[in-house]
């Protein structure tokens, strides 16, 4: 008989929920990326985007202005005056209970009423100073004495409340047993801490310890360190309590402390742990103060609890700041933040740790030879297929696509097949893709026989060899007008959509990607993505033109597709001995020069495809006139229409037999 097993189950208590999905770096990756292209390093854009945050998503920025907004609540609630005005009001109470007392007393000795009343008129006007006064005072009203004894009481529970949390409520209406178990558990623990100090203690001395004493310790320390934190945390609140205080307030307390539980034993005690306490944690902070502006008194206790809360927030700042050297999320105390903020926050900033984790770990980052972060060629990839699959949806968007793709168009079969994916020109596979719709529909338990629905999944086209290839430049202009109007990083998306399509669906041609500004550069990739502004004017076509040219002649066999994105007319040119010559308005030398080296573009079979960026009059005709002249065209997509635009004359130019780039995007 097999055996029942018992199962309990509670509510989650924190942590990583095991339950979540993982993080989605495709956002991530994205506002990174468009950072990245806008001229960031790829750290700093990883840095802006955890303090950014995300949709729905907290960044490092928000919750920083939540703890600071925290912070400034707590010092605007409350004042520090509490626990005084409630040994004052106490005072009140007893002395004028005693004057009814002496007042209804007839059977009192005239004289012993008349010496009384003197003493309660004589009474110091401080607090701290009554309070002394009337140590000895024989009290004639048992209320006046109970109210005095309440004061002593109050003081002693107050006093061991701000170095041991809870020990207020715990305490009250204490017996004299309890206070004797508190004196001996302070006596036993100056004793642990001056043996720690000299170096004495063992492991089974702090087990002696928490035996004996462990119910004054619910945070249950697991060892003498772990308790010496937690009690020099709270101490070193105390102390910036009392630096709080003004002077005045701060002098009436150190005299009424003396008469914490009537004896001023308990101040000894206190005043030997925070001695052990301060040389066994120097470095918390024993001498800082703040300035509360509010109305809410508090006592001793709580108001070193809100101390111990306003550095705890500080401590969150500075983490959530993450100025300095090494600083990485994983430094987040969640518990605090959690403590502070609430769950929710505790979530997203583990949420972003994850994130960082996962760029930095899951190879989407690396550093080059120079030792400078990059966004990895697995980013690279990333980042180009999401560009590309929103320009397939731009271009899907475009009315009257039809479905004019030519069986065979890519090429001869080889007799094999695979699972369609975005891009495939190859003809299904008609058999193979029938096949897995049966055998998907009777794994589904459903029967085949009947109404067979295929999905994308079931598709198989048939792998060919491609037929002829391209060669394709595109040129992309760099001058600094790009960057000013906002057409730097359409220009890059742009760049990087053709650069995936090409590198994974057309492995066959061969991708040149020039930029011109003063000068041109044939450039890789990452090396365009990564490129910042230059505030340096001149736009030189002609050299941009001359690398496109002598890269279709690196490849006579491909077809020569010419890509061209530009926002103003040519304005330098390259001179015989390899300088730059700009001029504006552009000289007649500048064009000529461009022209001519447009007409060998135009001889090595390539028709150009123009983009014009922007509305400037001249580089509309000057364009216009180009491409009549080499039988091109021109193409003025919207910032936004650039990334489809750009794709879509590619795969028309490189597919003229019926090809509708449409066709790409099912």
């Amino acid at each position: 008989m097999p055996r029942n097993r018992a199962s309990r189950y509670g509510r989650y208590a924190g942590g990583p929920d095991p339950l979540a999905p993982p993080v989605d770096l495709s956002e991530a990756l994205a506002a990174i990326g468009d950072d990245v292209m806008a001229g960031y390093s790829p750290e700093r854009a990883l840095r802006e985007y955890l303090r950014r945050g995300s949709a729905g998503r907290e960044g490092l920025d928000d919750l920083a202005r939540r703890v600071h907004a925290r912070r400034r609540d707590l010092l605007s609630r409350y004042r520090m005056d509490g626990t005084l005005q409630q040994v004052t009001e106490l005072l009140d109470h007893a002395v004028d209970a005693e004057r009814k007392q002496l007042l209804r007393d007839a059977m009192m000795d005239d004289d012993d009423r008349a010496f009384r009343e003197l003493r309660l008129d004589n009474l110091s006007p401080s607090t701290a100073a009554a309070v002394t006064e009337l140590a000895d005072y024989d009290w004639a009203s048992t209320e006046a004495r109970q109210d005095y004894e309440k004061i002593k009481d109050l003081l002693g529970r107050e006093l061991l409340d701000q170095r041991f949390a809870g020990m207020k409520q715990a305490l009250e209406n204490a017996t004299d047993e309890d206070r004797a178990a508190i004196n001996a558990m302070l006596d036993d623990l100056n004793e642990l801490l001056g043996k720690h100090r000299r170096g004495d203690d063992t492991p089974e001395d702090f087990d002696d310890f928490m035996a004996k004493h462990g119910q004054f310790f619910p945070e249950n320390p697991r060892d003498v360190d772990e308790l010496i934190d937690a009690l020099a945390q709270r101490a070193a609140a105390a102390q910036r309590l009392l630096r709080s205080m003004s002077a005045e307030q701060r002098e009436e307390l150190m005299r009424l402390s003396a008469q914490a539980f009537g004896s001023p034993e308990l101040m000894a005690q206190l005043g030997r742990l925070d001695g052990n306490l301060q040389a066994l944690r120097p470095g918390e902070d024993w001498s800082g103060g703040e300035q509360f502006t509010g109305e809410e008194g508090m006592g001793l206790g709580e108001g070193t609890g809100v101390l111990q809360d306003l550095a705890e927030l500080d401590q969150l700042a500075d983490q959530l700041g993450q100025n300095y050297g090494g600083a990485r999320l994983d430094d987040l105390d969640l518990d605090a933040l959690s403590r502070q903020l609430g769950s929710e926050a505790a979530v997203n900033a583990r949420t972003l740790a994850e994130l960082e984790k996962a760029l930095r770990e899951g190879g989407f980052l690396r550093r080059d030879a120079s030792g400078d972060l990059r966004l990895s060629p697995q980013a690279m990839r990333r980042l180009g297929k999401a560009l590309l699959a929103d320009a397939a949806k731009q271009l899907s968007g475009r009315q009257g696509n039809r479905d004019t793709r030519l069986a065979g168009a890519a090429g001869e079969p080889t007799g094999a097949s695979r699972q369609w994916e975005f891009g495939d020109s190859e003809p299904w596979d008609v058999t193979r893709s029938l096949t897995n719709a049966i055998t998907r529909t009777a794994g589904e338990g459903r029967d085949p026989d009947g109404k067979l629905r295929l999905q994308i999944a079931d598709v198989e086209v048939v792998e060919t060899e491609a037929r002829t290839s391209s060669a394709v430049a595109l040129l992309v202009d760099t001058s600094f007008s790009m960057a000013a109007e906002g057409r730097w990083v359409p220009m890059k998306r742009t760049a990087l959509a053709l650069h995936h399509l090409v590198s994974s669906r057309f492995r066959g041609d061969r991708l040149e990607l020039i930029s011109f500004g003063r000068w041109a550069q044939s450039r890789e990739i990452a090396d365009l993505t990564a490129l910042p502004p230059v505030r340096q004017q001149g736009t030189n076509l002609h050299h941009g033109l001359l690398l496109a040219n002598r890269f279709f002649r690196q490849h006579p066999s491909m077809q020569p597709v010419l890509l061209v994105v530009t926002d103003g007319e040519p304005t330098a040119h390259l001179t015989g001995g390899g300088d730059a010559w700009f001029d504006w308005p552009p000289a007649p030398e500048t064009i000529a020069l461009t022209v001519a080296e447009l007409d060998k573009t135009t001889r090595l079979g390539a028709a150009p495809i123009f983009f014009r960026l922007g509305d400037d009059p001249g580089l509309e005709r000057f364009l216009g006139q180009l491409a009549r002249r080499s039988g091109g065209r021109v193409v003025s997509p919207d910032l936004a229409d650039l990334g489809s635009a750009v794709v879509g004359e590619y795969l028309t130019a490189r597919f003229r037999r019926g090809w509708d780039p449409g066709d790409w995007l099912e």
